[in-house]
């Protein structure tokens, strides 16, 4: 199983729902592979969330996988009622851990100069990763329940006032 790692738009919920980019479509990673849209076969419905690419590190599934224009889009959840978990959940939200990696056979492949080309995959796993290595794949955020309810009162006094 070939195992890319890359950094990815992530956010995670109070809840522990996490929401990222796994694959960013039209660039290299620092392997030279170039993954194509349409490439993408889910081997299981629901895939499991580890950490580091360990199979005994499992920390949550992902429940849904869509390949958009920009990639593939996953969203999924952390199994809170874990400590592991919560404290991955710690982590992202702290922006100490803010990438995501794909674990994966290849099906189809040509060669393009340097880069390999990737047509045809059997999705396994994708585990959230410290460094990830492709260059346009980062966390941009980590969204709080907290912080939404802070930014909610502070708009409800600032109208408040206004009236």
């Amino acid at each position: 199983m070939d195992h890319l790692e890359l950094k990815a738009t992530l956010s995670v919920s109070d809840a522990g729902e996490i929401v990222g980019n796994a694959w960013p479509f039209g660039s290299p990673d620092s392997a030279n592979d170039i993954i194509t849209k349409g490439a993408f076969n889910l081997a299981v419905p629901e895939l499991p969330m580890l950490y580091g690419h360990n199979p005994d590190d499992l920390i949550g599934s992902w429940t849904d996988a869509t390949e958009t224009n920009d990639g593939l889009v996953v969203k999924g959840k952390l199994h809170m009622d874990r400590p592991r978990a919560r404290a991955v959940h710690g982590l992202v939200k702290g922006q100490l851990v803010s990438g995501l990696s794909i674990g994966f056979r290849t099906k189809a492949s040509s060669q393009q100069g340097r880069n390999r080309i990737i047509s045809a995959l059997d999705l396994y796993e994708i585990s959230v990763v410290r460094n990830p290595s492709h260059p346009r794949a980062r966390i941009l955020s980590a969204k709080s329940n907290d912080t939404a309810r802070a930014v909610a009162d502070l708009i409800k006094r600032f109208t408040a006032a206004l009236n």
